[in-house]
């Protein structure tokens, strides 16, 4: 097993609209956009997409972090990156599939060591449809509706160490990342080959790895953010290191009686539990003024736990951040 970095968020969706699924069959007109929403027996959670948290995380990695993305290339029906994990941290970071003829090296697929969840809301709910018309023009105005809904979002997230910065030749799906061409690169820039792997520099996995915590602080995207504005920054986040795949903060918040709970006793049963393959303390940041109640109890549940952190969003991810090195 590897060192994984874990971490759960919440984000606050006060009056979103956040992923759409566009219109139904069924609805009565074609200009309905509804949410995307996901059932549970007879209930609605409206969600963000998995794919679309992803691609937030991108965009603020290249704006804020200044990351080169891999070039897009499209043929048909196909679209593909360069598929160059060395060059582009994203290739590295999320993962890639590309095919190429037997003389490039076959068909290369990494799997992304960056693994989340879609962002789902925690309350079970219907969403609001809001009416609109397009009446700049002369002659009858054109009605329109759209969902929207407010909720608090929880996702999770991991990262994987042993694989940020590390490629394989393995003639295994998801395990064989190197073409002919990247073999090459990989020999002229001089990394490191043990077995069937090519690792690179050692402050190159670390910063990029510092780089995808970095970034929450600042995520931003969203659909209908002209009428719906929303900070999707996360408001309470937990994050830690553990040795192995699991996600041991998945269960800690969950819905009572149309509340949003932050269990503690759950966090310190797991905290206990797994203490012999948790290989760093726990970081949770809160948003002042975010579930004020709530934030209140996980700071009374802090000052007696020494290997328990609390701070702002910002100074938690600078200090888990500050903790990658001895992890990797």
């Amino acid at each position: 097993m590897t060192n994984n970095v874990i971490g759960l968020m919440l984000i606050d969706a006060p009056h979103s609209a956040l992923n759409n699924a566009g219109s139904d069959a069924g609805d009565r007109t074609d200009n309905i956009v509804r949410v995307k929403t996901i059932r549970k027996g007879m209930t609605r959670y409206p969600y963000v997409s998995g794919q679309a948290l992803r691609y937030w995380w991108r965009e603020t990695l290249e704006d804020k972090f200044d990351w080169e993305m891999s070039p897009i290339s499209r043929e048909k029906k196909i679209a593909f990156t360069s598929a160059n994990p060395i060059e582009y941290p994203d290739d590295d970071v999320f993962g890639y599939m590309r095919a190429m003829s037997k003389k490039e090296g076959g068909t290369v697929t990494r799997i992304s060591p960056l693994k989340n969840s879609p962002l789902i809301a925690v309350i079970g709910q219907n969403p609001t449809e809001d009416f609109g018309v397009m009446s700049r023009h002369e002659g009858d105005s054109v009605p329109y509706e759209h969902e929207f809904y407010s909720n608090i979002l929880k996702g999770i997230f991991s990262i994987d160490l042993g694989a940020v910065g590390i490629f394989s030749e393995s003639e295994k799906t998801g395990y064989k990342n190197m073409s002919a061409d990247l073999l090459k690169l990989a020999e002229e820039k001089g990394l490191e080959h043990e077995e069937d792997k090519w690792i690179m520099d050692k402050d190159i996995r670390i910063k990029r790895t510092q780089d995808i915590i970095n970034a929450l602080p600042y995520l931003s995207g969203g659909a209908k953010s002209a009428s719906h504005l929303t900070d999707v920054t996360p408001k309470i986040i937990v994050l830690a290191a553990i040795d192995g795949g699991n996600h041991i903060f998945m269960n800690i918040v969950r819905e009572e009686k149309g509340e949003v709970i932050f269990d503690l006793n759950a966090l310190d049963e797991v905290i206990s539990d797994y203490s012999d393959i948790i290989k760093s303390d726990i970081f949770i940041g809160v948003r002042t003024g975010f579930l004020k109640d709530t934030q209140d109890k996980i700071i009374e549940y802090a000052k007696n736990k020494e290997n328990v952190h609390i701070g702002t969003i910002k100074e938690i991810t600078d200090k888990f951040s500050d903790e990658i090195p001895k992890l990797i």
